[in-house]
């Protein structure tokens, strides 16, 4: 099992020095990877309901900021040299896609292969009008367009593309991403479509547990998603078991003494979160995520939250 961490693009804890802190901290612990969001802007009024909370309110409405995702990963870049980079999940329709192939495939070469990119669809229309971007309707079509133009262009020494809403020819593209054939590609989403775009176009499936409509807060929700991904799996003839699994929860809280038997997953005492995470891993789960960012704004704190789960909870598993 490998473990990754969110690192934030807003608030108090997202100044160029905390960030550093943070992310050499998690490369010191032993984390595998870091994460961070993508929004280019942030309406003044949003009414699209955000897919990862009971009441659909987006948590960063209220202060209007996001730093840009992939200018955020290229600085911790310089920071690391280690963990893998992970775009979670860079809003694909939001970018010309040459642009992002190219800052992506820069990106890879600077940090020495250490990219991943998660992909996902968005969900905020208000942002896509600002953008002037495609229909928001259409934001599924445009991401696998997209994501199959990215892969020609990091792939082919004569790339050429033509599609519904990007084309090009005759054009060199270079540097080439360090890693073969491409970084690793994730797909973020827990809905049927974005199971199909995983199995069709990825190499692995990135699903959250705090979807009220996509529930897959426990084990058995889970498995469930797994079954039906192994069956798109299948209609694309590949092997399940080659697609990673990347499972990331809200949920963490390390207690003392053990929780009872009504507690969620990943809440309990040092034997019950590592049992937890064992149930995850013999279920396929590659890689789990923690959004330590829930649990406290303040620097010190997520840093003891980080080093508690990997010297009481890591060694367990």
């Amino acid at each position: 099992m490998k473990y990754g961490f969110t690192l934030p693009g807003r608030g108090q804890l997202a100044t160029p020095e905390r960030l550093g802190i943070i992310a050499k901290k998690g490369e010191e612990f032993g984390f595998d990877s870091l994460l961070t969001g993508d929004h280019i802007l942030v309406p003044r009024n949003i009414s699209s309901p955000y897919p990862y909370t009971e009441s659909g309110e987006f948590p960063g409405s209220t202060s209007g900021e996001s730093m840009e995702q992939i200018t955020l990963l290229s600085y911790i870049a310089g920071q690391t040299s280690k963990i893998r980079l992970v775009t979670s999940v860079l809003i694909v329709p939001h970018r010309n896609p040459l642009v992002a192939a190219k800052s992506l495939a820069t990106l890879d070469v600077l940090s020495g292969g250490r990219l991943v990119v998660g992909v996902g669809v968005g969900w905020m229309r208000e942002e896509f009008q600002a953008l002037g971007l495609p229909p928001f309707e259409e934001r599924g079509a445009v991401t696998d367009e997209y994501i199959r133009a990215f892969k020609e262009l990091w792939t082919e020494d004569d790339p050429h593309f033509e599609g519904k809403y990007i084309s090009f020819d005759d054009i060199s593209f270079l540097p080439k991403p360090v890693q073969k054939p491409h970084p690793p590609i994730w797909v973020g989403g827990e809905s049927r479509p974005a199971l199909r775009r995983t199995a069709e176009l990825a190499d692995g499936w990135y699903p959250l547990g705090s979807n009220p409509t996509f529930p897959m807060g426990t084990p058995e929700q889970l498995k469930a998603g797994l079954d039906r991904l192994a069956q798109y799996a299948q209609r694309f003839d590949r092997d399940p078991k080659t697609i990673e699994t990347i499972y990331r929860t809200h949920q963490f809280e390390l207690t003392k003494t053990p929780a009872g038997s009504d507690r969620l997953p990943f809440v309990g005492d040092a034997d019950q979160i590592a049992g937890d995470i064992r149930s995850y891993q013999d279920m396929g789960v590659t890689t789990m995520i923690w959004d330590f960012l829930r649990q406290t704004e303040d620097l010190d704190s997520m840093l003891t939250l980080m080093e508690e789960f990997s010297t009481k909870v890591w060694p367990k598993v």
